[in-house]
């Protein structure tokens, strides 16, 4: 894969403690931030194949065996 370079404003603080864990881990600061954009674009696409499914399934909801008929009532539901 490619690579480009960005320049990415950082307040010094959390550079400075992204700099301790990616030591404590043995890895880079840019491979740190790889992992979490890598992460975030993993997990919206994942959100948005859910979401395709979801729409989907209301469009052709599955058959329960009710033929789209309700045969109970609101009263019989809550009976105690």
């Amino acid at each position: 894969m490619e690579s480009q370079n960005i320049t990415l404003a950082v307040p010094k603080e959390v550079l400075r403690r992204v700099k301790v864990i990616a030591a404590q881990r043995g890895t880079s600061v840019s491979r740190l931030l790889i992992q979490a954009l890598e992460d975030v674009a993993t997990a919206d696409e994942a959100y948005e194949r859910a979401r395709r499914r979801s729409l989907a399934l209301l469009k052709r909801p599955p058959n329960l065996g009710t033929r789209g008929r309700r045969n109970w009532t609101r009263d019989e539901l809550h009976e105690r």
